[in-house]
């Protein structure tokens, strides 16, 4: 075995997030995105003494559990990774995964609930970010996902089932409309090029649609045509907003360096719980709206009667967790570190008339560090990172009661509840929320309790 030679490999169990791990050669083999059952190719592009890493070329024995996948872009798409897996078996996977990071790290779970699966399976999206670019050199322009084991290639996505049918109509529009303008994709490496993403947002429970289309400034394109055609278009939602991001950075990711409204609004409006949310196009708002809805029913739950308690949400984003809590709380503290968001949680917290709210912009490592009264309830929601080591430090000189860790990361929130724990807390249950079906992605929601000296 060498680094770049191919490896046949029987994937045997499964760890975080969905590697395969099978045995060769006297190494520990894992391959991403294979599954228990599986025989598979890869290429070695890493190899250690014990282990070596593949990367995936082909599935050459499916598994017997394995199914046909719906969508007609599986295998190429990189976005999805389980869709041969029955939904089931996906849970049972994950929950297992989560599972062996805490007994890996050595933290107890408490009460382990389980895991509670997606209201839907299929079109639950409510944000999807496409790319302009080819699915080869001198193909015709394509938008949508990138190509599974491609740097660049781009591929049309228009028949994608994480979406519903609006968002595919808009991006067949999309691609044959600037297809026939013949205007060039941004290329990174020459940084040249005028199309560059196609953002679109549709809130699931009010219908409302926001299509963000963002270039570079090299081309001075009228996008009137685009609109009209945008428009006269008929929906199973509601189109309110139609912007145009000017975006020249080097970078691939979406930054707003100017934002025109071409047409309606710059924000949709969604409902969660009974409470509304104005949307902007670059707030964070969790992706999977009815999820969500039952991801924060959990935080409720877990805690309890709380209509006394001062609870502090941090890393609060636009506050949704805060604001669907706080009918539940004395008073709830809110602490984020971009502006803009806790500008929009302000917004929110004013629109549902909750006066016991307040939301401070700032880092939580430092914030924290100011604020005068002391929380009965801590809710960390913290980014992929998990939370900043200065910020644990506080967070566990507060001595709050009860913590409620809300994670898109278990490997960083066993490494974070290993922490806890040495400081005084218990785990009392876990709870494990898939909000991202077909993906090796999930949530999970812990509540500590303070060990009485």
């Amino acid at each position: 075995m060498k680094k770049g030679s191919d490896l046949s490999v029987k994937i045997e169990k499964l760890q975080f997030p969905s590697t395969g791990i099978g045995y060769a050669e006297d190494k520990t083999i894992y391959v991403k995105n294979a599954f228990p059952g599986q025989t598979v190719t890869g290429r070695v592009k890493r190899k250690k003494e014990d282990y070596a890493e593949l990367k995936l070329i082909s599935v050459d024995e499916r598994a017997d559990y394995e199914i046909e996948t719906p969508c007609s872009h599986f295998g190429v798409c990189g976005g999805c990774s389980s869709q041969s897996i029955p939904y089931e078996k996906q849970l049972e996977f994950l929950s297992e995964e989560v599972k062996e990071l805490f007994r890996e790290a050595n933290v107890d779970t408490g009460e382990y609930l389980g895991i509670q699966g997606s209201p839907n399976q299929w079109e639950y999206r409510n944000k999807m970010e496409f790319t302009f670019g080819d699915e080869a050199k001198g193909e015709p322009l394509s938008l949508g996902m990138h190509m599974r084991g491609k740097s660049f290639g781009i591929l049309t996505v228009d028949e994608c089932k994480l979406v519903d049918e609006d968002y595919r109509k808009i991006i067949r529009l999309t691609a044959d409309y600037f297809r026939e303008k013949d205007l060039p994709y941004y290329r990174i490496m020459k940084a040249e090029g005028y199309l560059r993403h196609l953002v679109i947002r549709k809130a699931q429970n009010t219908g409302e649609i926001l299509v963000n289309l963002v270039t570079t400034t090299q081309i001075d394109f009228d996008l009137s045509e685009y609109v009209k055609l945008l428009r006269n278009q008929s929906y199973k939602g509601n189109l309110v907003s139609i912007i145009h991001t000017e975006n020249n950075s080097k970078s691939d990711a979406v930054i707003p360096e100017k934002v025109n409204v071409l047409f309606g609004k710059d924000y949709i409006r969604e409902t969660l719980l009974g409470l509304q949310f104005n949307i902007s196009p670059f707030s964070f708002f969790q992706t999977n709206t009815k999820g969500a809805e039952s991801l924060y029913s959990i935080v409720k739950e877990f805690m309890g009667d709380s209509e006394e308690k001062i609870v502090f949400d941090l890393y609060c984003g636009t506050g949704t967790i805060g604001q669907i809590v706080a009918p539940n709380a004395k008073k709830v503290i809110g602490i984020e570190l971009i502006e803009e968001a806790v500008e929009a949680a302000r917004e929110n917290a004013k629109l549902n008339g909750l006066n016991n709210c307040e939301f401070i912009a700032g880092d939580v490592a430092e914030i924290i560090k100011t604020v005068k009264v002391k929380p009965d309830i801590i809710i960390l929601d913290p980014p992929r990172t998990g939370v900043h080591p200065k910020a644990l430090d506080y967070v566990i000189k507060f001595n709050a009661p009860e913590i409620i860790y809300v994670s898109c990361n278990p490997k960083t929130l066993v490494n974070d509840l290993g922490v806890l724990t040495e400081k005084g807390y218990k785990v009392i249950k876990t709870k494990v929320k898939d909000m991202f079906p077909n993906t090796p992605h999930v949530e999970t929601v812990v509540k500590m309790s303070r060990i009485e000296k």
